[in-house]
Protein backbone atom coordinates (compact mmCIF):
# COMPACT_ATOMS: atom_id res chain seq x y z
CA UNK A 1 0.00 0.00 0.00
CA UNK A 2 1.26 3.72 -1.32
CA UNK A 3 1.65 6.59 0.91
CA UNK A 4 -1.49 8.34 1.57
CA UNK A 5 -0.59 12.36 2.80
CA UNK A 6 -4.00 14.70 3.24
CA UNK A 7 -3.92 18.47 4.21
CA UNK A 8 -5.59 18.70 7.24
CA UNK A 9 -7.02 21.58 9.30
CA UNK A 10 -5.41 21.64 12.39
CA UNK A 11 -6.70 24.12 15.66
CA UNK A 12 -4.39 24.58 18.60
CA UNK A 13 -5.11 25.99 22.35
CA UNK A 14 -2.67 27.28 25.25
CA UNK A 15 -3.51 26.00 28.88
CA UNK A 16 -2.16 26.02 32.23
CA UNK A 17 0.65 23.29 31.95
CA UNK A 18 -0.61 20.82 35.07
CA UNK A 19 -1.83 17.53 35.59
CA UNK A 20 -5.54 16.94 34.40
CA UNK A 21 -6.24 19.79 32.11
CA UNK A 22 -5.68 17.82 28.95
CA UNK A 23 -7.77 15.09 29.99
CA UNK A 24 -10.61 17.66 31.06
CA UNK A 25 -10.39 19.17 27.76
CA UNK A 26 -10.11 15.75 25.86
CA UNK A 27 -13.08 14.28 27.81
CA UNK A 28 -15.23 17.53 27.24
CA UNK A 29 -14.73 16.84 23.42
CA UNK A 30 -15.82 13.06 23.78
CA UNK A 31 -18.73 14.01 25.51
CA UNK A 32 -19.64 16.32 22.68
CA UNK A 33 -18.81 13.18 19.97
CA UNK A 34 -15.78 15.60 18.54
CA UNK A 35 -13.84 12.76 17.01
CA UNK A 36 -10.01 13.61 16.43
CA UNK A 37 -8.05 12.32 13.86
CA UNK A 38 -4.89 13.27 15.78
CA UNK A 39 -3.87 15.06 18.78
CA UNK A 40 -0.64 16.63 20.21
CA UNK A 41 0.01 18.39 23.70
CA UNK A 42 3.91 19.55 24.38
CA UNK A 43 4.80 22.48 26.72
CA UNK A 44 4.75 25.76 25.55
CA UNK A 45 6.77 27.52 27.93
CA UNK A 46 5.11 27.86 31.21
CA UNK A 47 2.19 26.75 29.72
CA UNK A 48 0.79 23.78 27.07
CA UNK A 49 0.13 23.54 23.90
CA UNK A 50 -2.38 21.27 22.26
CA UNK A 51 -3.01 20.99 18.58
CA UNK A 52 -6.31 18.91 17.73
CA UNK A 53 -7.04 17.69 14.47
CA UNK A 54 -10.23 16.79 14.36
CA UNK A 55 -12.46 14.80 11.77
CA UNK A 56 -15.52 17.62 11.65
CA UNK A 57 -14.00 21.26 11.84
CA UNK A 58 -17.16 22.40 11.95
CA UNK A 59 -18.27 20.22 15.21
CA UNK A 60 -15.03 20.74 16.90
CA UNK A 61 -15.73 24.87 16.71
CA UNK A 62 -18.77 24.46 17.95
CA UNK A 63 -17.44 22.20 21.23
CA UNK A 64 -15.14 25.40 21.57
CA UNK A 65 -16.99 27.99 21.44
CA UNK A 66 -19.46 26.00 23.24
CA UNK A 67 -17.08 25.89 26.16
CA UNK A 68 -15.46 29.47 25.84
CA UNK A 69 -12.07 27.82 24.97
CA UNK A 70 -9.92 30.09 22.99
CA UNK A 71 -8.55 28.30 20.05
CA UNK A 72 -6.61 29.79 17.35
CA UNK A 73 -7.51 27.67 13.95
CA UNK A 74 -7.88 26.45 11.71
CA UNK A 75 -4.17 26.23 10.35
CA UNK A 76 -3.02 23.10 8.46
CA UNK A 77 -0.56 20.57 8.29
CA UNK A 78 -0.19 17.43 6.74
CA UNK A 79 -1.23 13.53 7.92
CA UNK A 80 0.77 11.07 6.61
CA UNK A 81 0.41 7.41 7.10
CA UNK A 82 1.40 4.36 4.85
CA UNK A 83 2.66 1.10 5.64
CA UNK A 84 5.81 0.79 8.23
CA UNK A 85 9.06 0.41 6.47
CA UNK A 86 12.74 1.34 7.08
CA UNK A 87 13.10 5.31 6.25
CA UNK A 88 9.58 5.97 5.44
CA UNK A 89 10.09 9.32 7.52
CA UNK A 90 13.75 9.75 6.16
CA UNK A 91 11.70 9.57 2.42
CA UNK A 92 9.29 12.47 3.45
CA UNK A 93 11.37 14.84 5.24
CA UNK A 94 14.12 14.27 2.28
CA UNK A 95 11.93 15.62 -0.18
CA UNK A 96 11.02 18.60 1.55
CA UNK A 97 14.79 19.26 2.44
CA UNK A 98 15.73 19.07 -1.36
CA UNK A 99 13.30 21.37 -1.79
CA UNK A 100 14.93 23.35 0.69
CA UNK A 101 11.88 23.63 2.67
CA UNK A 102 11.91 23.59 6.34
CA UNK A 103 9.70 21.22 8.52
CA UNK A 104 8.86 22.95 11.16
CA UNK A 105 7.81 20.50 13.48
CA UNK A 106 7.13 16.48 13.17
CA UNK A 107 5.10 13.70 15.24
CA UNK A 108 5.08 10.37 14.10
CA UNK A 109 4.61 7.21 15.66
CA UNK A 110 4.30 3.34 14.19
CA UNK A 111 1.75 0.70 15.23
CA UNK A 112 0.77 -2.84 13.82
CA UNK A 113 3.11 -2.07 10.88
CA UNK A 114 1.25 0.74 10.02
CA UNK A 115 3.10 4.54 10.73
CA UNK A 116 1.18 7.97 10.94
CA UNK A 117 2.81 11.43 11.03
CA UNK A 118 1.96 14.92 11.35
CA UNK A 119 4.28 17.68 9.49
CA UNK A 120 4.08 21.59 10.16
CA UNK A 121 5.90 23.39 7.50
CA UNK A 122 5.66 27.29 7.85
CA UNK A 123 2.66 28.83 5.74
CA UNK A 124 4.49 30.44 2.72
CA UNK A 125 5.87 27.20 1.85
CA UNK A 126 2.78 24.85 2.21
CA UNK A 127 1.41 24.90 -0.79
CA UNK A 128 4.91 23.86 -1.94
CA UNK A 129 5.43 21.51 0.25
CA UNK A 130 1.61 19.82 -1.04
CA UNK A 131 2.63 20.01 -4.26
CA UNK A 132 6.45 18.02 -3.47
CA UNK A 133 5.00 15.42 -1.38
CA UNK A 134 1.94 14.61 -3.36
CA UNK A 135 -0.80 15.83 -1.47
CA UNK A 136 -4.59 15.60 -0.86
Amino acid sequence: MTDTIRQVDYFYMLMPHKAGEGAKILRTLSDAQVNLVAFSGFPAGRRAQLDFIPADAAEFKKAAKTNKWKVVGPKRCFLIQGDDRLGAMADMVGKLADAKINVTAIDAVCADGRYGALCWVARPDFRKAARILGAQ
